[in-house]
């Protein structure tokens, strides 16, 4: 009979409990890096505080971007073109919007707005590119377009390479954005051969002994070998065993040439008898597009002929 009480009096104590009580719940949201809700409930029964109260952990659903970048050409030259892809794909679980490609093309190379298509999942998109300088930026000409899960969008466009493009590395970069996502950053490089088109040109010279101090080499002037010179660009040149060198695709305009005298111990720069400017280790010349420019250096024995 006790035992049959106290069931009965635990019944009613529980649906008391049941039915009087108040319930209070407080959440705090914080969305970082590992994207969780967390919520925390708490009550009361019958004026009684719930200590153990229950934290509920959810994980938010985001979107993630993944780009990758190719083109249909390894190497090229001046006048020539190359076709540029980008795929850009949702591998988050939710839809991303406001899809924005900026891509920064290589020095030397020009978008050809009309070339420029896109599409997802082979539908056909309509795009718009805005382009400052070398920077491009693309995005669809529909802003409510968004990139639902497992979708790619793909872009396509042609490049025009120009002569500038042989001062270049020839290396581009590209990232997408939807929003405040932003994918990996993605890069192509395209080797650039100077082709028959360059705005560069030659130079060529000799380093001699100059033994009637005119500036021009005799057929009894030999030539030195294993003179270094170095041009304004940090490029070093070392002549054979004749003395001659020569540099291609060298960028035109005003240009310098320095003969290294530490490289020829027991030789001094030959004095110059017709043309002053001639008398120094450092000659200027201008070297127009595609030219070819002689610079040549005159040496003499500093102790006699016999000894170098």
């Amino acid at each position: 009979m006790t035992s049959t009480l106290s069931w009965t009096r635990r019944k009613k104590l529980f649906f008391t409990l049941f039915y009087t009580s108040t319930l209070i719940c407080t959440t705090q949201a914080s969305v970082g890096q590992t994207n969780t809700i967390n919520n925390t409930a708490s009550g009361t029964a019958n004026g009684t505080p719930i200590t153990n109260s229950n934290t509920v952990r959810l994980t938010a659903n985001t979107a993630a971007l993944e780009l990758i970048k190719t083109g249909d050409k390894a190497a090229a030259e001046p006048g020539d073109s190359i076709v540029y892809r980008l795929a850009i794909t949702n591998k988050g679980t939710t839809a991303a919007n406001n899809l924005i490609i900026n891509d920064r093309l290589p020095l030397g190379i020009r978008l050809i707005n009309k070339t420029l298509t896109g599409s997802i999942n082979n539908n056909s998109i309509a795009l718009t590119a805005n382009s400052n300088s070398r920077s491009i930026s693309i995005s669809p000409v529909d802003n409510s377009i968004q990139l639902q899960p497992n979708q790619t969008l793909v872009i396509v466009y042609a490049g025009e390479i120009t002569p500038d493009a042989i001062r270049g590395t020839g290396t581009n970069l590209a990232i997408a954005q939807a929003g405040n996502l932003t994918s990996n950053p993605s890069s192509h490089t395209i080797r650039i051969r100077p082709g028959i088109l360059s705005d560069c040109g030659t130079l060529i010279g000799r380093v001699f002994i100059d033994k009637n101090n005119d500036g021009e080499q005799q057929n009894n002037e030999p030539g030195i070998g294993n003179a270094v010179i170095y041009i304004d660009d940090g490029t070093r040149i070392i002549t054979d065993n004749n003395g001659l060198y020569s540099l291609s695709n060298v960028i035109s305009g005003n240009r310098t040439a320095t003969l290294d005298l530490t490289s020829l111990p027991g030789y001094a720069l030959a004095p110059n008898k017709y043309i002053i400017e001639k008398n120094s280790h450092t000659r200027l010349a201008k070297l127009a597009p595609g030219s070819m420019v002689r610079i040549n250096f005159g040496v003499t024995p500093a102790f006699g002929e016999q000894k170098r």
